[in-house]
Formats: structure tokens, C-alpha cells, sequence
């Protein structure tokens, strides 16, 4: 089989699927595509902006949020963080930079009846506090930590 019939059966399989599900009402058309966000949120300078732009201008700080993060990276390219929430209720978890050019890196939304955690790699250009943002029962809450970029693994 040669490699663009495979790619052309690739993507009419999966256009077939998807119609199949429109066509069942599983799925709505918009569905498939991602919500048009506010620009503004990820083009956001600093964590004041981030947060009046996310709609959380004084979140809670609380221990509820555990953050999953090395102290010092080595690379700052790739740098594993995690979040977990205990609060219930919670229907969306963001991560923050304060050091980086764009202060959102990500904003996750949590369907009801998911567990809260989120695992992903940020690039940081320096050492920053790394704030994760979540939003439970319509009010805001947050945690920090500060997280240490080196050059080549030199040190903190």
C-alpha cells in the first residue's frame, strides 16, 4: 500500500468515525474543535494580568493543591509539574509562570466526575514560582512553589 492511499484511508476512517458519531448525537459538530479562547488569557504579562484575565483577581492560597515539581531542573526546556486538587468541585486547573514571557502555560477544564490531576511539561526560561490556579464551587484557589532552573546542572 503506497504511503498517501494509507494516509487518505487514515483520514477518511476518522472522518467516518467522527460522522458516525454526529450522526448518532454522541457528539456535537463544535465539539471537535477547541473553544475559542480569550486571547487575552495567554497573552497575558505577569500573574495580575493572568489572573483578572482568567477571572481570578485574589484566589485563596491553600494547602489542598498538591504541586508535583522538581526543586531545581536541569533542563528548563522540559520541566515535569503536576497538580492535584482535594477541593471539591473543581472544574479547572492552570499553571502559571511568573518569570516566563507568557504567564499562562496551560489551562486544563475537569469534566465532572474526573479526578483532579493534571501532568505536563512547561518550558521555563528561569528560576520562577510556578502557581497553579483552580477554580472549585466558582471560586478561586491557588498553591505555589519555586522552582530552580540551571544552566547545564551547575546548581541552584
Amino acid at each position: 500500500m503506497n504511503p498517501s492511499r494509507r494516509k487518505a484511508l487514515k483520514a477518511g476512517g476518522s472522518l467516518g468515525l467522527f460522522s458516525a458519531l454526529v450522526a448518532m448525537g454522541l457528539v456535537k459538530p463544535g465539539d471537535a474543535w477547541a473553544e475559542a479562547w480569550s486571547k487575552g488569557v495567554f497573552d497575558a504579562k505577569g500573574v495580575p494580568e493572568a489572573l483578572a484575565a482568567l477571572g481570578a483577581s485574589a484566589p485563596t492560597m491553600v494547602g489542598d493543591i498538591v504541586i508535583t515539581a522538581p526543586d531545581i531542573a536541569e533542563n528548563g526546556a522540559v520541566v515535569p509539574v503536576g497538580a492535584v486538587s482535594k477541593l471539591p468541585g473543581t472544574t479547572q486547573i492552570a499553571y502559571l509562570i511568573e518569570k516566563n514571557p507568557n504567564t499562562v502555560t496551560a489551562v486544563f477544564d475537569i469534566p465532572a466526575g474526573t479526578l483532579p490531576e493534571v501532568q505536563t511539561r512547561v518550558k521555563m526560561g528561569q528560576t520562577s514560582n510556578v502557581m497553579v490556579l483552580v477554580k472549585a464551587d466558582g471560586k478561586y484557589f491557588a498553591a505555589q512553589k519555586e522552582i530552580k532552573v540551571t544552566v547545564g546542572g551547575c546548581g541552584g
